[in-house]
């Protein structure tokens, strides 16, 4: 089934390479991105986004903030934050919220880690 699956990072080559992974995996799926969280909001405002990876670190409002604020527009919405900081207290942060916790970098190796922590 196709998803509307939204990629927010600052970081072009990480869109680049997680969007590349995404469409070897699920290659019907509709691709959505974002540089931040204020445009990603945006986008889940304006489109019926099912699924979201989300960066931790961005310019403006973290991924945490951001996805609190998706959430509320569109609670059903799946988000993983990604991000190279694993210290446990961050990892803990992420998972209180109810978002699902991917390590960067994130590599095809991690493609189905993904997927499964979204739920699909």
């Amino acid at each position: 089934m196709a998803k509307n699956f939204l990629i927010v990072d600052d970081s072009l080559i990480s869109r680049m390479m997680t969007r590349n992974i995404v469409i070897k995996l699920r290659p019907d799926w509709v691709i959505f991105e974002a540089t931040n969280g204020t445009e990603a909001i945006a986008l889940c405002q304006a489109h019926p986004i099912d699924l979201v990876s989300m960066d931790f670190n961005m310019p403006g409002i973290s991924g945490i903030e951001a996805a609190k604020q998706i959430l509320q527009v569109r609670p059903a919405t799946r988000i993983a934050i990604m991000t190279a900081n694993i210290q446990n207290a961050i990892q803990a942060k992420i998972l209180e919220c109810g978002l699902a916790f991917i390590a960067k970098p994130f590599t095809d190796s991690k493609g189905p880690e993904l997927l499964k922590a979204l739920g699909e």
